[in-house]
């Protein structure tokens, strides 16, 4: 998968099958995705953008995951999504996530 930060800068790293994204962006001390609340959908500082590409193939955000990114995030677009909640799979080789230029309103 590839992390591309505000400036443009990419980062590809390989994760397994199953780990989430936002694991994957703290193995990888990726910058921009803080992840405090360990993955439980509690603080929204694991926001990504994803492109409609990658967007149309994942289930829809849940209940939880809609509120989080509509109360606690800075800029939620179409494509937004919290990485905590995003599981790799085979299907997501090759997945491309945007880092928000900051995660804190």
């Amino acid at each position: 998968m590839t992390f591309i930060d505000v400036a443009g800068t990419a980062r590809t790293v390989d994760s397994p099958a199953g780990m989430s994204v936002a694991d994957a962006a703290l193995n990888h001390r990726i910058p921009g995705i803080e992840a405090d609340c360990g993955g439980f959908c509690a603080c929204a500082t694991c926001h990504v953008y994803l492109d409609e590409e990658w967007f149309a193939r994942l289930p829809a955000a849940d209940e939880l995951e809609a509120a989080m990114l509509d109360t606690e995030t800075l800029d939620r677009r179409p494509g937004s999504r919290l990485a905590c909640q995003l599981k790799l799979s085979d299907a997501l080789d090759g997945l491309v996530v945007h880092t928000p230029e900051r995660q804190y309103l």
